[in-house]
């Protein structure tokens, strides 16, 4: 009886390493995989912002009708991008927003802003 309970406690003692040692490994995987995400979006989102900025520098004096459509899609897109939470990772539509980003940057794209 005495070595059976010498054996619980082992087993009660490694369980706790082993959850304490798990749960470590666990938050610095979680850490790494969260920056490595958060920075690939930011770098997305990043060139979008890039992109939509430099047209709309570009087309600033074409006041034109045939302009003021590619002007209002991309200060559609700037305006999407400049309300994206990027401080806060536990936003719970952070997935639905940088889905309209990309929705929005492809229309952008396809309005043929060459003069």
């Amino acid at each position: 009886r005495a070595g059976s309970e010498h054996d619980e406690e082992f087993h009660g003692e490694g369980y706790q390493e082993g959850y304490a040692e798990g749960s470590h490994v666990g938050v610095v995987e979680g850490r790494r995989y969260g920056s490595l995400h958060g920075a690939k979006i930011g770098s997305e989102i990043g060139s979008y912002l890039g992109f939509a900025l430099t047209w709309q520098c570009l087309l600033q004096n074409c006041t034109d009708e045939k302009n003021s459509k590619k002007i209002r899609a991309l200060d559609s897109l700037i305006g999407l991008i400049q309300k994206f939470p990027y401080e806060d990772p536990t936003y719970d539509k952070l997935q639905e927003d940088l889905e309209k980003i990309r929705g929005k940057f492809k229309q952008v794209c396809r309005i043929k802003l060459l003069f």
